[in-house]
């Protein structure tokens, strides 16, 4: 419920479209700004230009890394009027901004990425060096933080063992990260072969120590709720772990695709080895990946949308079950967007929640689909969930140029920088108006 940010009014339980966080604007940051941001399954990490780390959300595994056990429960005496079930009762220091404490001072190094797992948060220093706190969990409860002395991590601590790191790519429970080499790590919860590799019960604990997997000349990484990618420097791309809408870009060898399909180590998607791919992002069923040129590429889970390709143009590939109801598109397509069709729209980044996507376009607007009961999406109320790319208009962003964009399991931030010039401002809406007919 502490999501947002926005702190412990009950109107800030559920926003309907995007709301500037009134806690973290260059005024309240003493002129700072936000320069990267992760968002977990139920908490949020924000880095300012000053280094600072600020948190929010659900601390029950100590993602917040700081103490929220002592805040005051708050409730909106403004709001009397609200049910039972709307009645606010947030914490006020899961619901607010507040800064990580304990953050090592490195000589020489800045943080330069952050990571949110659904319960563990980690932090990439320039020098390479690794810190995270929380825990992992598995399949029968929390697995924990280091082998069996750690159950959760409630302050930054170091992950020794990694050195010259210069990307962390989190899933739901799991944790990758490259090396200057080029080398793969991977650690956490495997059950689903997330770790690219097969997890003896009694070597379980064993996960919670990074291992290099059997990747070589990788230069980007990336992952989902409980599948992988990674991209070489010959531009293939390659992919592991939970496949049971093909959202790891492929069916089975019989061209099935099954509950609880597995692919057990990182195999190329050929579908997307010759697209110049330079991002990618993933849900818990469902995956995205942009080209060079801007292009976006969307396969997974079709059930709740998060595909957005309308019915009428799924491939030939796409799966249905038995009673013809279209379940999954498990190879790559070209995603097509506004009323035109091809229409010379180009992308610069893109974004997962578990069953809801964006892409932004080069000049900063936001398109949203997939499931929609939650609000995530940024459309406000809409009657089921959002089938094609559907724009965001509202006051709060219509002349800000998106640049950073990111979904948890029910929640959504972008992060944007405001266009000054209105006529500018103005030429681009009227744009999109025409492009969307």
């Amino acid at each position: 419920m502490c999501e947002l940010g926005l702190g412990p009014a009950a109107s800030t339980k559920e926003v309907k479209r995007p709301r500037l966080n009134p806690y973290l604007t260059k005024e309240k940051l003493g002129n700072e700004s936000i320069v990267d941001f992760a968002a977990g399954g139920m908490h949020t990490l924000v880095l300012d230009s000053a280094g600072n780390v600020w948190s929010w959300g659900g601390n029950d595994g100590g993602v917040l890394g700081r103490d929220t056990s002592g805040a005051e429960v708050l409730k909106d005496l403004d709001n009397a009027s609200d049910s039972d079930d709307e009645d606010g009762d947030l914490n006020v220091a899961e619901s607010t901004p507040g800064k990580v404490e304990g953050l090592p001072p490195i000589a020489d190094a800045k943080i330069v990425q952050l990571a949110a797992t659904d319960n563990l948060s980690a932090l990439l220093y320039s020098n390479g060096d690794v810190y995270a706190w929380g825990s992992f969990r598995c399949n029968e409860g929390i697995l924990g933080f280091l082998r069996d002395e750690i159950k959760i991590q409630r302050s930054p601590m170091k992950i020794t063992g990694l050195k010259n790191i210069v990307q962390l790519a989190p899933g739901k429970d799991h944790l990758l990260a490259l090396d200057s080499k080029g080398i793969v790590y991977a650690w956490g919860n495997g059950q689903q072969y997330q770790l690219g590799r097969k997890i003896l019960e009694r070597h379980r604990y064993k996960t919670l120590e990074p291992h290099a997997m059997a990747l070589t000349n990788i230069k980007y990484i990336a992952s989902g709720d409980f599948h992988c990618f990674a991209i070489d420097h010959d531009d293939r791309v390659y992919t592991w772990g939970l496949n049971q809408f093909g959202q790891c870009g492929f069916t089975n060898e019989n061209g099935e695709l099954e509950d609880g399909s597995l692919v057990s180590k990182p195999t190329v998607i050929e579908k997307l080895s010759n697209l110049n791919i330079q991002e990618i992002a993933a849900g818990e069923h469902h995956s995205m990946a942009l080209t060079a040129s801007g292009d976006v590429y969307t396969w997974g889970r079709y059930d709740m949308k998060e595909v957005g390709i309308p019915q009428d143009k799924l491939p030939e590939s796409t799966f249905k079950d038995a009673h013809g109801k279209v379940r999954a598109v498990p190879v790559p397509t070209k995603l097509q967007v506004g009323a035109k069709g091809e229409n010379g729209v180009k992308f610069k980044t893109v974004g997962c929640g578990s069953h809801h996507s964006f892409s932004v376009t080069d000049d900063g607007m936001v398109y949203a689909w997939g499931f929609a009961d939650t609000y995530a999406l940024g459309l406000g109320p809409v009657e089921s969930d959002v089938e094609v790319p559907t724009r965001i208009v509202n006051t709060a962003t219509k002349h800000e140029d998106i640049q950073l964009i990111a979904g948890g399991g029910q929640f959504s931030i972008s992060g944007g920088i405001k266009i000054d010039d209105e006529d500018k401002a103005e030429d681009r809406l009227e744009k999109y108006e025409e492009l969307e007919g």
